[in-house]
C-alpha cells in the first residue's frame, strides 16, 4: 500500500538553551514542498544559509551529530530528527538563530508534542522508500561496535549495550514499528557516565548540562569534596547519589532507558540518509560516529542501487506475446541468423525480448570453442531484431517491410554472455518514428546484471515488388 509524503500543518517554535553551547536558541519548524526533506536554516547568520541534513554535511560526531555547509553549522540534532522520523514527517524547514537545538529535558519528546501540536498533514506525491535487499554490516572490533542491517518489510531497530558498568549492566531496546516511537522511545533522556561529565566540563562543554536534562551514571566512588564541586556546577544547593547508581533525585523513566536512548540517536543519526529505510537495525554499542559511518556505507548502497538499470521481469512460466513461429512471421530472418526466441512483453514505446543462449549455437564452435563467449556483434544483431520487431509493430503489414541500420552508437560491454544464459532484451524508443526512422535505445540483461547496451537507429522500408 502506497503511503504519502507527510510535513506540518503550521509553522511552531520551541525554545531552550543548546547542550553544549549553553546559549538560548529558538527553533522554528514551518512546512516544506514534496521532495524537500528536512533542512537547517540559519537565521542568526548573514545571509540565512541553509543546511541540508545529509550525512555526507557532518563535520563532528564527538558529542552528538554535527552538520556543516554553505558557511552555517548547527549541532547536537539528533533528537530533534529523531522526532520527526518518528512522526513521519518528511520534509519541513526549521529555522535555527543558534548553532544548536535546545537540549530540553535531553530527549525528544518535546518536538514530538510541539510538531503534533503544528499538525501533521499529507501531500500530494509518495513516499519513495529504500528498501534494502541484502544485510549491510559496519564493525569496530576495537570498541566492540557492531551494526548491521538485514532486509524488512518494516523500519525495525534493536539496540544493546553493555559499557561493563555495574549500574548500568547488559542492556537492550527494541522498536518494532516506528509507530511506537512517540509513546515507546521519544521520551527517553541522554546520559553520560560521572568521569565522562567532569571531563566535558574540564573542556568548557555541555554549558547547557544540567540534572533535568541528562541521566548521570556515577561509577565510580565520590567524595563529598566532588559532591560539592558539582553541586555548584550545577547550581544546586546540593547533589547526591542514589543508590541505584543515578545522580540526584533522577528517576529513570524505564529501567532500560539508557538503551533506548541509543536507540533514539539510532534513528536520529539514520535521518542523515535522507531517505525512509526499510530495513531491521541491530545495533550493539552504537555512537555518534559509529552510526554516521554506518550511514555513509547505505548511502553509497542507495546510490548503487539506485543508478543500477533495472532488468525487466521475465517470467518463463507466461506464455510469450509471439513465439518463434510468430517471430518468423514477423521479421525476414531465418536460421540459423534469427536470434529472437519471444517476445514477452510490447507497447507502442518498448519491447522485451528474450533470447536462451545455448551450446549449440553454430558460432560457438568457432569462438572461443575452449571458453565459448556469445560474440558482441551477434549480442548487437539479437537487440537490433528485437527493436526490428518493435518498429514492424507501427506498420500494417510488417512482411512487406524491412528494417536496415543506420547507426549505431554508444554500444557497451559489460559482462560476458556464456552458454545457459538467458538474455533479456529491452529496447525503448528514444523519440517517434518520422518517415520511417527510429531511433531506439537498448539494453540486454542476464538475470539482473546489464551485460550490454547500444544506442540504435534503424530505417523502415518498404519491400521491392518483383
Amino acid at each position: 500500500m502506497s503511503e504519502k509524503q507527510r510535513t506540518i500543518r503550521e509553522e511552531i517554535t520551541i525554545s531552550g538553551v543548546g547542550l553544549h553551547t549553553g546559549q538560548n536558541t529558538n527553533l522554528t519548524f514551518k512546512a516544506a514542498p514534496e521532495n524537500y526533506g528536512h533542512r537547517f536554516k540559519r537565521i542568526d547568520i548573514e545571509g540565512q544559509p541553509t543546511v541540508k541534513v545529509d550525512v555526507d554535511n557532518v563535520v563532528d560526531v564527538s558529542r552528538g551529530t554535527t552538520i556543516s555547509a554553505n558557511g552555517a553549522t548547527v549541532g547536537t540534532i539528533e533528537h530533534t530528527l529523531a522526532a520527526l522520523v518518528g512522526l513521519g514527517i518528511d520534509n519541513v524547514l526549521m529555522e535555527i538563530d543558534g548553532p544548536e537545538p535546545p537540549i530540553l529535558d535531553g530527549s525528544s519528546k518535546m518536538f514530538v508534542d510541539a510538531l503534533k501540536h503544528a499538525g501533521i498533514v499529507e501531500q500530494e506525491q509518495e513516499r519513495q522508500y529504500f528498501e534494502l535487499k541484502t544485510n549491510l554490516e559496519y564493525t569496530d572490533e576495537e570498541k566492540g561496535i557492531q551494526i548491521i542491517a538485514v532486509p524488512s518489510d518494516e523500519f525495525q531497530v534493536t539496540v544493546m549495550i553493555d559499557y561493563n558498568s555495574p549500574v548500568l549492566g547488559s542492556q537492550h531496546a527494541s522498536l518494532a514499528h516506528i509507530s511506537e516511537f512517540e509513546d515507546e522511545i521519544s521520551s527517553c533522556r541522554t546520559f553520560c557516565f560521572l568521569h565522562e561529565l567532569e571531563l566535558l566540563l574540564d573542556n568548557n562543554l555541555i554549558k547547557g548540562g544540567d540534572l533535568d536534562n541528562a541521566i548521570v551514571v556515577v561509577d565510580k566512588v565520590v567524595t563529598e569534596k566532588e559532591l560539592d564541586r558539582l553541586a555548584k556546577l550545577f547550581n544546586r544547593p546540593s547533589v547526591e547519589v542514589k543508590k541505584e547508581g543515578i545522580l540526584n533525585n533522577v528517576d529513570l523513566r524505564y529501567q532500560n532507558e539508557p538503551a533506548r536512548h541509543k536507540l533514539l540517536d539510532v534513528i536520529g543519526d539514520l535521518a542523515l540518509l535522507g531517505i525512509p529505510l526499510k530495513a531491521h537495525v541491530y545495533a550493539t554499542r552504537p555512537g555518534h560516529a559509529a552510526n554516521v559511518e554506518f550511514t555513509k556505507k547505505l548511502k553509497k548502497l542507495v546510490k548503487k542501487v539506485r543508478n543500477k538499470p533495472v532488468a525487466p521481469e521475465y517470467d518463463p512460466n507466461k506464455p510469450p506475446l509471439y513465439d518463434v513461429n510468430d517471430i518468423i512471421n514477423i521479421l525476414p530472418h531465418r536460421p540459423p541468423f534469427l536470434f529472437v526466441d519471444k517476445i514477452v512483453e510490447m507497447t507502442d514505446k518498448h519491447v522485451i525480448g528474450v533470447k536462451h543462449v545455448t551450446i549449440n549455437e553454430y558460432y560457438f564452435k568457432g569462438h572461443f570453442p575452449e571458453e565459448p563467449v556469445m560474440p558482441g556483434v551477434i549480442q548487437v544483431e539479437t537487440l537490433a531484431q528485437t527493436g526490428g520487431i518493435l518498429a514492424l509493430n507501427t506498420v500494417d503489414n510488417p512482411k512487406d517491410y524491412l528494417t536496415y541500420f543506420m547507426k549505431i552508437d554508444n554500444v557497451r560491454f559489460k559482462q560476458k554472455v556464456v552458454p545457459g544464459d538467458t538474455l533479456i532484451m529491452k529496447l525503448e524508443l528514444i523519440g517517434p518514428i518520422r518517415r520511417g526512422i527510429c531511433q531506439m535505445k537498448g539494453q540486454a540483461f542476464v538475470g539482473d546484471n546489464l551485460v550490454m547496451e547500444a544506442e540504435m537507429m534503424a530505417q523502415l522500408s518498404k519491400k521491392t515488388e518483383e
